[in-house]
């Protein structure tokens, strides 16, 4: 009797837990379609911008701007922006882009550069605190990334970076390639590199500028950096929220794999009481006889 009670409170306890996981995987869903819709909505201005710095950068030996970076007297000193989620349950979308980022910090580290950390989300705050290596700032963007938002983070980074107290800006996050492929990726959003080699000049012929490349791309740059860094987000929440609906998806399957498992236990444990009572029957109704 007691067997039959514990599978029974085994298959409630399962039963709430599938149920949970089934919501989850709901609202990962709901929240990824939402997340895809935005980065799609983003995707042709933030591809025409790339465009657009391809052409203006076609001549890297005229280029001359500070967020190019070129000669200039190195500080030793890097930023990287760590971008995590604020909650669990998501596969190893945490797991890989932060591990990916110690190692690349740690490696910085013995070739003499200082790396300061800033972090988005919990996840990534926490992570480098166990790591005991400091978080300079922890930024709160949450799953629907506000370009306002993100752009004033880029204008430090730029601004950072044009006084020279950093050499370079790195992203650290999960780039979204497809349902099935996403790739945590360390980007380097300062300096900006201009083209090399035969693509170089590839664009420049179909562009007139007015009033000059100059002009422009003091414009133009600031917003490519800005458009780099909101896109970086975007993808992040794209993939955190389709690897957390992965993962309740196989929570949910394991839970009802569980839970058949524990009803054919029960049914034989129940069949075999029943079997047991109606043996003792029998023997005492033959002893009486």
């Amino acid at each position: 009797m007691a067997q039959i009670r514990e599978i029974k409170q085994r298959m409630v306890a399962v039963g709430t837990i599938q149920r949970i996981t089934k919501t989850m995987q709901m609202i990962a869903t709901a929240k990824f379609t939402a997340a895809v819709q935005r980065t799609k909505a983003t995707q042709p201005y933030t591809e025409k911008i790339r465009e657009l710095v391809a052409a203006v950068c076609s001549d890297p030996s005229e280029l001359d701007h500070p967020l190019v970076g070129g000669d200039r007297a190195a500080s030793g000193r890097e930023l990287m922006l760590v971008i995590g989620s604020d909650r669990g349950f998501c596969g190893a979308f945490n797991s890989n882009v932060l591990r990916k980022s110690l190692r690349f910090q740690r490696e910085k580290v013995k070739s003499g550069t200082k790396v300061t950390i800033e972090t988005s989300g919990k996840k990534a705050s926490n992570f480098f605190k166990f790591a005991n290596v400091p978080v300079a700032e922890a930024h709160a963007i949450g799953d629907k990334p506000d370009f306002d938002e993100v752009a004033a983070i880029a204008d430090r980074f730029m601004d950072l970076f044009v006084a020279g107290e950093v050499d370079a800006v790195h992203v650290a996050y999960m780039r979204f390639e497809s349902n099935s492929r996403q790739i945590p990726e360390i980007q380097q959003l300062l300096p900006l590199e201009a083209p090399t080699g035969d693509d170089a000049g590839a664009e420049s012929s179909m562009y007139e500028f007015t009033p000059d490349e100059a002009s422009l791309l003091n414009d133009l740059l600031p917003r490519a950096v800005r458009t780099s860094l909101f896109q970086s987000f975007n993808d992040a929440v794209v993939s955190e929220q389709i690897m957390r609906m992965i993962a309740m998806k196989a929570a949910t399957d394991n839970a009802a794999g569980l839970g058949r498992t524990l009803k054919r236990d029960y049914n034989r444990a129940r069949q075999a009481k029943i079997t047991t009572e109606l043996t003792e029957i029998v023997s005492g109704a033959a002893a009486l006889a």
